[in-house]
């Protein structure tokens, strides 16, 4: 039986909006057992308080150890601001194509990160820069060519995994032909599997081989490809990431209380839908509410049968299964 507590709990990671962990928060976790938390700057106002936050958030936990996630992509998404941390933005490295001079910058950021409690950096983009008007990827993008962009990518995860560091490609399946930002709205594109697999796959599938630990998917809808927005889209999940490029890890949500996630339901709903899809992590951000909220739902809906047994159970065991790579050596 899944028990309440130690279980369900796992396939949540969540964050909270003040500087320091609250009381409210550490109950939550102590008694709900999540995957892990994510750091947003908020969070992170000093490397001290980022190191003293950690330690409380991780005395929480019985039996596990919780992913400590942050989006630390250099340039303007850092969360941690100052060296040795921050580091330039993907696009600054794009543009000579030096891949050694960002594997030394960011493998500096990582052995800091993870000397500070952090094991999970929620990069790199493996997004194309394709749409010079997508607001929400100016800077973050490794280049406006496929090779290029996994060329970066693969750098990124061999640098992570020497460095102790889990990885995660974002975002699937590719959000550089789009206009719109997920944060604000629901994103689109037009392309298709056939141009898919000549373009937006390439970086991908170059992060699965080089040994990726998750990937995660964007709230965005691709017509040619499914009606479904990619959130809630069984096809594109387990065919496209399970079958197509063969990932075998665990499968995250974007943070599910964006805009462009909004056709999928409430909250509560958003979690169902995305988890039935065939995600492994349901991802939410500094609204602590939300996620508690939406962690009611899911175990309500999981207890009246909403939600297959089986999958949860397979997509603890990928949970545990990269968690348990914490616990030695990342090789």
């Amino acid at each position: 039986m899944i028990s309440r507590n130690d279980q369900i709990g796992q396939l949540f990671i969540i964050g909270y909006p003040d500087k320091i962990p609250t009381s409210v928060f550490l109950d939550f976790l102590k008694e709900t057992q999540p995957g892990g938390v994510i750091l947003f700057e908020n969070n992170c106002s000093t490397h001290q308080v980022t190191e003293e936050s950690i330690a409380l958030i991780k005395a929480q936990y019985r039996d596990s150890i919780p992913f400590i996630a942050i989006d630390q992509e250099g340039g303007r998404v850092c969360r941690l601001r100052g060296a040795p941390a921050e580091y330039r933005a993907a696009s600054d490295y794009a543009r000579d194509g030096n891949t050694e001079r960002y594997a030394e910058d960011y493998g500096r950021a990582a052995v800091y990160m993870e000397s500070l409690g952090i094991n999970l950096n929620l990069g790199p983009v493996a997004d194309i820069s394709l749409n010079s008007a997508d607001g929400c990827l100016d800077g973050r993008t490794f280049g406006d060519k496929p090779e290029q962009v996994a060329e970066f990518v693969r750098t990124s995860v061999r640098v992570s995994r020497e460095k102790r560091m889990l990885s995660c490609l974002k975002h699937f399946p590719g959000l550089g032909a789009a206009t719109q930002d997920p944060h604000s709205e629901l994103a689109t594109a037009e392309y298709g599997i056939v141009l898919w697999e000549q373009r937006e796959m390439i970086p991908f599938l170059a992060g699965v081989e080089a040994g990726t630990d998750l990937i995660m998917t964007t709230h965005m809808k691709l017509p040619a490809i499914d009606d479904q927005i990619v959130t809630g889209s069984s096809k594109i999940i387990s065919e496209m990431i399970r079958q197509v490029i063969g990932f075998e890890g665990p499968i995250i949500t974007d943070e599910l209380a964006m805009k462009g996630a909004d056709s999928l339901g409430h909250i509560g709903e958003r979690t169902v839908k995305a988890f039935n899809a065939g995600h492994d992590l349901l991802l939410f951000g500094e609204n602590l509410d939300l996620a508690m909220e939406a962690y009611e739902y899911f175990l309500s809906a999981f207890n009246r049968g909403e939600i297959d047994r089986q999958s949860v159970a397979r997509s603890l065991n990928r949970i545990a299964g990269t968690k348990f790579r914490l616990a030695g050596s990342i090789v």
